[in-house]
C-alpha cells in the first residue's frame, strides 16, 4: 500500500470510527442495548467495506489507471448491493434494532465518503500541472 492509499485509509476511517462511537452512543439513548449493538454492528459494516474498497483502488492502481477506475466502480457497485441486502435480510432480526442499524449505516457511510472526498482534496492526486504553467516570462 502506497503512502496515499495509507493516508486516505486513516483520513477515512479514523473519523467514521469516531462517528461510529457516537452513533453506539445515540443509539443506546434511543433504544437501549440493542441500538447499541445495532449502531457497533453497522460502524463495523461500513468501515469493513469500504476499507476493502480502499485496498482494492490500490491494487488495482498497480495494474493501470484504467484498472483503478474499473475496480472502484465495481467495487462500490457491490459494496452498494451487499449493504442493501444486508440491511434487507435484517428486517426480522430481533437481537438489535434494526431502524438503528440502518440509519447509522446510511449515516457513517455518507461520513465516509465526505471524509474521502476531504482527503482527495488535500492530497490534489488527480492535478497534473505543468512545471512552468503560471511562468508567462517565456
Amino acid at each position: 500500500m502506497q503512502s496515499n492509499e495509507a493516508r486516505m485509509l486513516r483520513g477515512t476511517a479514523i473519523p467514521t470510527a469516531a462517528a461510529g462511537v457516537a452513533a453506539i452512543v445515540i443509539g443506546f439513548l434511543a433504544a437501549g442495548g440493542k441500538g447499541a449493538l445495532a449502531a457497533a454492528l453497522a460502524a463495523v459494516v461500513v468501515i469493513a467495506f469500504f476499507s476493502i474498497t480502499v485496498l482494492v483502488v490500490s491494487w488495482a492502481g498497480k495494474i493501470s489507471a484504467q484498472t483503478m477506475m474499473l475496480a472502484g466502480l465495481a467495487s462500490y457497485m457491490v459494496k452498494i448491493l451487499a449493504v442493501m441486502l444486508l440491511v434487507t435480510s435484517m428486517d426480522g432480526v430481533t437481537i438489535w434494532n434494526t431502524k438503528v442499524f440502518g440509519w447509522a449505516v446510511i449515516g457513517l457511510a455518507l461520513l465516509w465518503l465526505a471524509a474521502e472526498f476531504r482527503v482527495t482534496l488535500q492530497q490534489r492526486l488527480y492535478i497534473d500541472e505543468p512545471e512552468n504553467a503560471l511562468d508567462r516570462s517565456a
